[in-house]
C-alpha cells in the first residue's frame, strides 16, 4: 500500500511538493491583503453602499480618532500640564520682535482710520510716543493672556476638538500612526501566514495523495485563508501578559514591544499632531478661540485705556465715545489675527518646554497591557471577521485553481 503512494507521489513529484508552497503562499498573500484592506482605498471605490470596499481605518477615521483622543487625554498627557511648562515672560521675549512690529503697523492703520486728521496733524515725536509705549506695552499683553491660558488651560483650549479636526483632516495620518505603531506586527503577519500555509500544505499533500477528493484543495485553501489570519492576530496580541509554558515566555507580540512602540508613537504624535503650531492654531481659531477673543479685548482695551491715559478724554471728543470703542475693538481684533503668526516665532522654545515626546514615551511605557492593546487592536477589533473572510475566500478560489492542476 505504502509503495502505490510512493510510486504515486515519484509520477507527480512536483505536483505534490508544490502543494505546501502554494498553501503557503496562499497564507502569504491573504496576510498581504488582509493588511492593505485595512488601510486602502483612502475613499469608497465600488457602487455603495454594499458593492465595494473602503479601507478599514479610513472609513473608520473619526470612531478611531475618538479612541486615540480618549488614551491620549485619559492616559498620556493633559493640556494644563504641557502649558504649565511654558513660562509667560520668556513667550513674551520670543515674540517681542514680530509683536512691535505688529503693534506699530496696527496703532498707524487704526488711527488713520478713525482719525485720520488729528492723527497725521500730530508732531511725528508725538505719534512716535504713542506708538513706542503700545510697542513697550505689548509683549506685557501677551504675556498677560498665556498666563491666563496657563492659569485655566480647560477653559481656553480643547485638545480633544485639535486632535479630531487634525485627524479627520488628513486620513493619511491617521493611517500612518497605524502603520509606523504596528509596522512589525504587520509583517510578522504577512509572515506568518506563510509559515502556517505551509505546514497547514503538507497536511493537504499528504491527504491529496491518499484520498485525492476534488473538493479538499478548496476545503484547504480556505481553511489556510481563515485560520492562518486568525492564529497571526491572536498572536499578535495575546496573552497579553507574560505567561510561561514549558519554560518559554510567551506574550502578544504588540505588547512585547511596548517601550519600542511607546518611542515610535511618542516622535510620530510630537511631530506631526502635539505640535506647538497646532496647538496654537487651537487656541487662536479652534473650538475656545471666542474666549481667546474675549481675553484678548479686555487685555488690549485695558492696555489702549492706560496708553490715552490724561489725553483720553481729547480723544474721546475728537472721534467720538463709540468710535472710540469701536477703535479698541479693532486693535483688539487686529492684535489677535496678528497673534498666530508671530506665536511661530515661540514654536521652537514650546517644543523643547513642552516636551511632549518624552512625556509620551514615559506615559506609554506605565500603561498596562489592556490599555496599551487599545492603540492598535481597534484597528481590526471590529472588522476582524471581514478581513478572516476575505482570506478564507481567497484561499478557497486558489483551491479551486490548484484543481485544475492536480487532476
Amino acid at each position: 500500500m505504502f509503495e502505490h503512494f510512493i510510486a504515486e507521489f515519484k509520477a507527480d513529484m512536483w505536483l505534490y511538493i508544490s502543494i505546501p508552497f502554494i498553501s503557503g503562499i496562499i497564507g502569504y498573500v491573504t496576510k498581504v491583503v488582509a493588511i492593505q484592506m485595512m488601510f486602502s482605498p483612502m475613499e469608497f471605490v465600488g457602487i455603495k453602499p454594499f458593492l465595494g470596499w473602503q479601507g478599514i481605518v479610513p472609513r473608520k477615521a473619526e470612531k478611531m480618532a475618538m479612541i486615540s483622543v480618549d488614551l491620549m487625554t485619559s492616559k498620556l498627557i493633559k493640556p494644563s500640564e504641557i502649558f504649565a511648562r511654558l513660562d509667560p515672560q520668556r513667550i513674551a521675549k520670543e515674540i517681542e520682535v514680530p509683536m512691535m512690529a505688529a503693534a506699530e503697523d496696527i496703532v498707524r492703520d487704526v488711527a488713520q482710520q478713525y482719525q485720520p486728521g488729528l492723527w497725521e496733524g500730530m508732531p511725528e515725536f508725538a505719534r512716535q510716543k504713542i506708538i513706542n509705549r503700545v510697542k513697550a506695552e505689548s509683549p506685557a499683553v501677551v504675556a498677560a493672556i498665556m498666563q491666563e491660558v496657563k492659569n485655566n488651560t480647560d477653559k481656553y483650549f480643547d485638545i480633544k476638538h485639535m486632535v479630531l479636526t487634525n485627524l479627520m483632516k488628513d486620513k493619511a495620518l491617521l493611517n500612518d500612526i497605524f502603520k509606523k505603531v504596528g509596522k512589525q506586527e504587520f509583517r510578522f503577519f504577512s509572515n506568518a501566514g506563510f509559515y502556517f500555509g505551509f505546514g497547514i500544505g503538507l497536511i493537504q499533500m499528504v491527504c491529496w495523495l491518499v484520498f485525492k477528493q476534488p473538493w479538499m484543495l478548496p476545503a484547504f485553501g480556505g481553511f489556510v485563508g481563515f485560520f492562518s489570519d486568525w492564529i497571526a492576530l491572536q498572536m499578535m496580541f495575546r496573552p497579553q501578559l507574560p505567561t510561561k509554558f514549558m519554560g518559554i515566555t510567551f506574550q502578544g507580540l504588540f505588547l512585547r514591544r511596548q517601550k519600542e512602540v511607546a518611542a515610535d508613537y511618542a516622535a510620530l504624535i510630537s511631530k506631526q499632531l502635539l505640535t506647538p503650531a497646532n496647538m496654537m492654531e487651537e487656541l487662536f481659531r479652534g473650538a475656545f478661540s471666542d474666549r481667546i477673543m474675549e481675553l484678548v479685548h479686555k487685555n488690549v482695551k485695558r492696555l489702549v485705556d492706560e496708553q490715552a491715559g490724561v489725553a483720553r478724554p481729547l480723544v474721546v471728543y475728537a472721534v467720538g465715545s463709540q468710535r472710540y470703542i469701536e477703535m479698541k475693538n479693532v486693535v483688539a481684533e487686529r492684535i489677535l489675527q496678528k497673534m498666530p503668526e508671530t506665536m511661530k516665532y515661540v514654536e521652537a522654545y514650546a517644543e523643547d518646554a513642552m516636551d511632549v515626546r518624552n512625556t509620551l514615551v514615559n506615559r506609554m511605557q506605565d500603561l498596562t497591557p489592556q490599555e496599551f492593546e487599545g492603540m492598535l487592536r481597534p484597528a481590526f477589533k471590529e472588522d476582524e471577521w471581514s478581513l478572516i473572510a476575505v482570506g478564507a475566500i481567497l484561499g478557497f478560489l486558489v483551491g479551486e485553481m490548484q484543481i485544475q492542476f492536480m487532476l
